[in-house]
C-alpha cells in the first residue's frame, strides 16, 4: 500500500480527471478497513473504502451529509438506530449529525460521496471514522 500524501492529495483537488492507480490509499483506525479518496473540491469528496470480511466501521457522526453505494459486497448497516442489510447495486444516505455505522458481512467496497468535503481525511496520519 502507498502512504498517503498530503500534498499529492491536495494537488488533486478540482482536478477533472484522476485515475486510481495514480491515488494512494490511506489506513484508519478501523481494523480491515482502508480508504481511496477519488477526487474532491472544498463543498464535494468521493471516496472509496475496502473492507475485509466481519471489518467494523465503528459507531460514528459528522456534520457532512453522505451518500453511500455499495459496490461489492454485503453489509449490515445502522442509522440512527435503524439497521438493514444492502448488497451490491444498493445505498444508503446519512444526514448530518445521525449516528451510523457498518459491518461488512463478507468483504466489500463501498463508494462515498461527502457534501461538504472530508478535510480531515486529508491529513498525513490515519483518522477514526473511516466511512
Amino acid at each position: 500500500m502507498r502512504e498517503c500524501d498530503v500534498g499529492e492529495i491536495l494537488s488533486r483537488m478540482n482536478e477533472p480527471f484522476v485515475r486510481s492507480a495514480d491515488i494512494p490509499w490511506q489506513s484508519s483506525n478501523d481494523v480491515g478497513m482502508r480508504r481511496q479518496i477519488l477526487g474532491h473540491g472544498p463543498d464535494l469528496m468521493l471516496v472509496r473504502v475496502e473492507f475485509e470480511a466481519g471489518a467494523v466501521g465503528s459507531l460514528h457522526h459528522h456534520p457532512h451529509r453522505q451518500v453511500c453505494y455499495v459496490a461489492a459486497g454485503r453489509f449490515e448497516v445502522t442509522i440512527d438506530g435503524q439497521r438493514a442489510e444492502l448488497g451490491v447495486g444498493d445505498s444508503f444516505y446519512v444526514a448530518e449529525g445521525k449516528v451510523h455505522s457498518v459491518v461488512a458481512r463478507e468483504a466489500g467496497t463501498l463508494i462515498d460521496a461527502f457534501t461538504p468535503a472530508r478535510l480531515d481525511f486529508l491529513s498525513t496520519g490515519s483518522e477514526p471514522n473511516g466511512i
